[in-house]
């Protein structure tokens, strides 16, 4: 029997990062002389690429202010991997499904954020893929990601399952044409 595909997000189906990328971006932030409100940050910006949302924080913000804040922010983030929560019945699920899936993981995290988080956990032998926004020119909402995981095992969207949370996420996993499980809370 050949194997399937099963595609995992990272930042809030695989780990509730909330709290983490907040606490690092704040601490960016505040290299820069600028705060930023939780409530502001998860319900603008969690789940989305930092370049949709920092001219949201920093009107008229530069392109090197912004590299400069998200470089502040990855290195912050090691940091602060305490505060994360795993989300122990996707990876349960994870183990089940290795006999009969390829598992994948696509994220627009960084990869230094991505591999931080599963070398933390101890997570990272758990996908045979990784792909972060370091590989690909076009992050969520689009579909890139999940098409390149998808292209590396010569996958149909008939044989793709699809694990997401966040809109954008989703809607790039809509896109593929693959199977669609939505993860609200764990």
């Amino acid at each position: 029997m050949s194997k399937k595909l099963a595609i995992f997000d990272l930042d809030g189906t695989l780990f509730d990062t909330r709290e983490v990328n907040y606490l690092s971006y704040k601490h960016a932030l505040a290299n820069q002389g600028f705060d930023l409100d939780y409530n502001f940050y998860t319900e603008q910006c969690n789940g989305k690429y930092y370049k949709e949302y920092l001219p949201l924080i920093i009107p008229n913000i530069t392109e090197e202010m912004m590299e400069d804040i998200h470089h502040d922010k990855k290195n912050a983030y090691f940091n602060n991997l305490g505060v994360s929560k795993v989300n122990e019945h996707l990876f349960n699920i994870i183990s089940n499904l290795k006999t009969d899936y390829h598992i994948a993981l696509v994220t627009t995290a960084s990869k230094t954020n991505c591999m931080d988080i599963l070398n933390y956990f101890s997570k990272t032998n758990e996908f045979e893929l990784i792909i972060t926004h370091n590989d690909v020119e076009k992050v969520k909402p689009d579909p890139e990601g999940f098409f390149k995981a998808m292209s590396y095992y010569n996958m149909s969207a008939e044989n793709t399952i699809i694990f997401e949370d966040s809109e954008i996420g989703i809607e790039a996993a809509i896109r593929t044409g693959a199977t669609v499980f939505t993860i609200t809370k764990f």
